[in-house]
């Protein structure tokens, strides 16, 4: 099982260095370590950046004012879609 908090950290470590306000995902592929493959990793969860944009765009909601604001919606995305 995924770790919530553990995921919420490496989400906001992924993405506090893009520019804010961000208004779509290709915003944030700068701040990435490694662009789209970074992958975020927790428990049985494995899924790279361009996973999780496939898999949370329903919840996503741009644009987005802060790296805290991001971060909540890709977890809710994670939690409604069961992945966590």
């Amino acid at each position: 099982m995924a770790d919530e908090d553990e995921l919420r950290e490496q989400f906001t470590e992924a993405f506090e260095g893009a520019d804010y306000p961000v208004s779509s995902p290709m915003d944030l592929v700068p701040a990435l370590p490694n662009g789209p493959a970074t992958k975020f990793e927790s428990g049985d969860f494995s899924m790279t950046a361009m996973e999780l944009n496939s898999k949370t765009s329903g919840s996503a909601d741009f644009p987005y004012e802060s790296v805290d604001d991001l971060v909540d919606d890709l977890i809710e995305g994670l939690k409604d879609d069961d992945y966590i």
